[in-house]
Parts: structure tokens; C-alpha cells; sequence
């Protein structure tokens, strides 16, 4: 996508975990002790004090990053989120789950429900793509530069500004460490190349 820009640079915490930098394009970051992004369902507890690195975005985009984590824990998460307010999100990413790596998509519209999808290819490294059609999101990913798979379709009635950025977040532990390179954000994909 030509029309993608890097940003990384022009972007601020919530959340600001202790131990980062931002280096040459590339965003490391070590998340600090039981920290996620979630709101009620089954386990009936809210919590709002993940990593999350953003900038405002107004109208139709589509972002795109690269992540790699030091996945060795449950629920250990690195990925890319949109976010409204802390009712109204979407978080999506590589989280270790079931005893193994997969690619997690959390809507949250007051409550939050989650979808698991296997990581095909190489889980050392994952390009996740996350496209605003209005109401409508989109959640891609791929693997060793294959092609985009469609991960998600989903609606999350936002407002017209919202923050979009890279997240990372351990649960049950700190210490996770997570890379993020090549983020980018620019006008969203042709809806025509959906699938």
C-alpha cells in the first residue's frame, strides 16, 4: 500500500510501560506486571492497563505493523488496537492460547468477545493489517509474506476520531518483551480486495 506512512514517531503511551524505545522505525517495549485490555465477559472482571502506543486517526484507514514477542506465558499478547474509550475497542494480535501461539481479535462493544485464529507459517514474526470501513472492521494478518488472510469482519460503531496504535499486554506475569517495525497508517483498502 504506497499510500501508508510511517508514524511511529509521532505517537504517545497510554499505559507507558517502564522499559521501552523507539529506534530507527522500530518500537520495543517490555510490559509491566498483569496488565490487558478487557471488560467483563465470563472471567467478570474489567481491566484497562495494557501498553497501548497511538496516535488520532479521523475517518476511513487501514493500518499495518509487524510484531514479534518473546511469547513464553498465557495470555501474553503484542498486536495492534483501535480505540474509541475503554468501552469501545478493538484489539487484535499474537497471544499465546490453548498452550500454543494464535492470532486473537477482541471487539469490545461495553462487553468484549474474543475470536482465535492458528498462525500459519513462521509465528517468530507476524504483519497484522486492521482496516475502518465506517462502521464496519476489518482484521487481517499473514506470515512469511504470504498472502493476507481475513481474520475478521465485524461492526464497532466509533466515533469519527480514534486512536490507532500497537499494544502489548501480560496478564499473569511481566516481562514480555515486544517488537513493533513498519507500522503504518494511510486511506483504507479496496473493499474489492476484502478476501
Amino acid at each position: 500500500m504506497s499510500k501508508l506512512r510511517g508514524v511511529l514517531n509521532n505517537m504517545v503511551w497510554l499505559n507507558e510501560p517502564s522499559d521501552w524505545s523507539l529506534q530507527d522505525g522500530v518500537l520495543s517495549a517490555s510490559t509491566e506486571l498483569n496488565t490487558d485490555f478487557w471488560r467483563e465477559t465470563f472471567y467478570g472482571w474489567t481491566t484497562d492497563n495494557g501498553h497501548f502506543f497511538y496516535r488520532p486517526t479521523t475517518g476511513d484507514f487501514t493500518a499495518e505493523v509487524i510484531v514479534s514477542a518473546a511469547h513464553t506465558t498465557r495470555f501474553d499478547q503484542a498486536g495492534m488496537m483501535v480505540r474509541a474509550d475503554e468501552r469501545n475497542w478493538l484489539k487484535t494480535g499474537v497471544e499465546v492460547t490453548s498452550g500454543t501461539v494464535q492470532i486473537s481479535t477482541v471487539f469490545t462493544r461495553q462487553f468484549s468477545d474474543v475470536s482465535m485464529a492458528p498462525v500459519g507459517g513462521d509465528a517468530g514474526e507476524v504483519s497484522l493489517r486492521v482496516t475502518r470501513f465506517g462502521a464496519a472492521m476489518a482484521v487481517h494478518c499473514r506470515t512469511d509474506d504470504g498472502p493476507w488472510q481475513l481474520l475478521r469482519l465485524g461492526h464497532l460503531d466509533l466515533s469519527a476520531t480514534v486512536d490507532v496504535g500497537v499494544m502489548c499486554c501480560s496478564p499473569e506475569r511481566a516481562g514480555l518483551q515486544a517488537t513493533f517495525r513498519d507500522f503504518r497508517i494511510g486511506p483504507p483498502m479496496s473493499r474489492e480486495n476484502l478476501e
